[in-house]
């Protein structure tokens, strides 16, 4: 039974972070071993406020524990970490438990819409930038890509400028790249692929809805590194996370009181069926 470990934080009410990490990935029959880089009384989009308790200093403590116990992994998951000191010790979990063939999956989890998340600043990408040479494959939204490649953000990007910013991501240490949020067609949303070792592109998208959403980004990762962790192929892998995380947001659609992430939850068979 494989066993991987995930670092992220943990919001205690929003169906985000951990709280949707831990049950996707389990439902894999993963072992998924959790730490929490901080507690969270609830995600901070759309909430009128929030308590965080950060976890860097019981992290240490934790690790130099792991390190007697002598525990080991077969894939890491980073998501949402919140600061340089943070990145640093997921930098260095990396170096340790990371083995030739795992994977290490990064989220960069840090900007969107043209823009970072108000708490970082451009330190914060500059130690991002030293998780993603660490990495097998990193999952950015374009936002993310540009910061990482020191590319300028714009509305509207050809084909040929993504995929020449995926090589650069690709060129910076991950040998897979994700780039989610791209649309060919205005009725479709999904992600655009690259394989660094055969230089391939591939495209794979499904119907669009015209509705924001948090968590799902979460939802994407979280299903693509247990696809991956099972030994499926990026294509397949990345195929189920689009078409997973579109079902989890029509299971939410009539429901108007749900606004703060969607119904992933009532989606779980479908990783089951397709194991």
């Amino acid at each position: 039974m494989k066993k991987i470990l995930t670092i992220q934080d943990f919001s205690c009410y929003g169906q985000c972070s951990l709280t949707v990490a831990l049950p996707i990935i389990s439902t894999f029959g993963i072992e998924t071993v959790c730490l929490p880089t901080s507690l969270l009384s609830n995600h901070t989009a759309g909430f009128k406020g929030f308590t965080c308790l950060d976890l860097t200093n019981e992290l240490n403590k934790i690790i130099n524990h792991w390190n007697i116990e002598g525990f080991s992994f077969d894939g890491i998951y980073t998501g949402y970490l919140g600061s340089n000191s943070l990145v640093d010790i997921a930098c260095s979990l990396v170096d340790k438990y990371k083995h030739d063939n795992d994977i290490v999956l990064c989220d960069p989890a840090m900007a969107d819409f043209g823009k970072l998340y108000p708490a970082f600043d451009n330190s914060y990408v500059e130690s991002m930038k030293r998780l993603v040479s660490k990495s097998t494959h990193i999952i950015p939204n374009i936002t993310e890509a540009a910061l990482l490649t020191d590319i300028e953000y714009k509305d509207n990007y050809s084909y040929d400028e993504l995929c020449n910013m995926m090589i650069k991501l690709s060129n910076m240490g991950p040998k897979y790249v994700i780039l989610t949020g791209i649309s060919k067609k205005e009725d479709e949303l999904g992600a655009l692929i690259y394989n660094s070792y055969d230089k391939s592109f591939n495209y794979i998208a499904n119907k669009k809805i015209n509705k924001q959403f948090h968590g799902t980004g979460d939802i994407f990762a979280s299903v693509l590194f247990g696809d991956l962790i099972n030994g499926k192929t990026l294509f397949e892998s990345t195929k189920l996370a689009v078409d997973f995380t579109l079902e989890s947001i029509i299971n939410t659609l009539d429901d108007n009181d749900h606004w703060y992430s969607v119904h992933f939850e009532k989606a779980l068979p479908m990783i089951i069926k397709d194991n």
